[in-house]
């Protein structure tokens, strides 16, 4: 079942541009249909957000507060940084040393042909603070893929999930952590069930939060030395 709506609360003015204010009903039932498409298709994106945006809403302030908290993580919100190609010099990535986060970031945009633009803004989040938490994190999933080391096929995506799940609380994350196994193999769901969610979930566990990184302020740092900064543990050795 797609996990519950978030209380009730009168529907807010527009808080920030492309805000969408929305009654408790109207977001109860975005959140059951959004559910139902994420789960019949789990690459449709625009789905999958707004699920999140209106399944989040215990998630975020705590996401929020975290980074509040932090003194890399402050700055972040203070400062807003986005990751977008109009943001990002990809020569000067491109031109790092191998196995550093900016060539390995994006060595994996080329390797999977996908783009930070395609991110979808946030619409129906009733803050504008926690709307660019959102944000944020969707604009870093791909790092988290880099990270992870992780493409972006069904496999990939699910243990992303998994990590993400443990990390954010995000409902949406959860879901498609636990539903994504379903259009995979038995033999990658016997991977998936013995090395790969076992490897996410201790990492998510142990990994400090990954909101709390000024990415853009990283790209000469080594891969691994940011895993180990964060707590992330080394990729089993895996075809994935």
């Amino acid at each position: 079942p797609p996990p519950p709506p978030c209380p009730a609360r009168p529907a807010p003015r527009r808080l920030y541009p492309g805000h969408i204010p929305t009654s408790p009903l109207q977001k109860a039932l975005l959140a059951a249909g959004s559910a139902v498409m994420a789960l019949y298709d789990p690459y449709r994106h625009d789905m999958v957000a707004v699920l999140g945006e209106t399944t989040g809403c215990l998630a975020l302030p705590n996401l929020r507060d975290k980074m509040k908290n932090h003194p890399e993580g402050y700055r972040i919100l203070q400062e807003r940084p986005r990751i977008r190609l109009s943001t990002l010099d990809m020569a000067r990535l491109q031109g790092l040393p191998d196995g550093s986060l900016g060539r390995e970031y994006v060595r994996f945009l080329e390797d999977n042909k996908v783009s930070p633009d395609t991110r979808m803004p946030p619409k129906f989040v009733d803050d504008e603070e926690l709307a660019y938490v959102i944000q944020r994190y969707r604009e870093v999933h791909d790092l988290m893929h880099t990270l992870l080391g992780m493409p972006t096929n069904m496999l990939g995506e699910v243990v992303v999930k998994w990590f993400e799940a443990i990390q954010t609380g995000l409902p949406m994350c959860v879901l498609g952590a636990a539903f994504g196994p379903v259009r995979l193999s038995s033999r990658k769901l016997q991977v998936l069930a013995t090395e790969l969610v076992p490897w996410a979930i201790r990492s998510g566990l142990n990994a400090s939060c990954v909101l709390n990184v000024y990415y853009e302020q990283r790209w000469e740092q080594p891969v691994e030395s940011l895993r180990e900064e964060l707590g992330i543990f080394p990729p089993p050795p895996v075809r994935v």
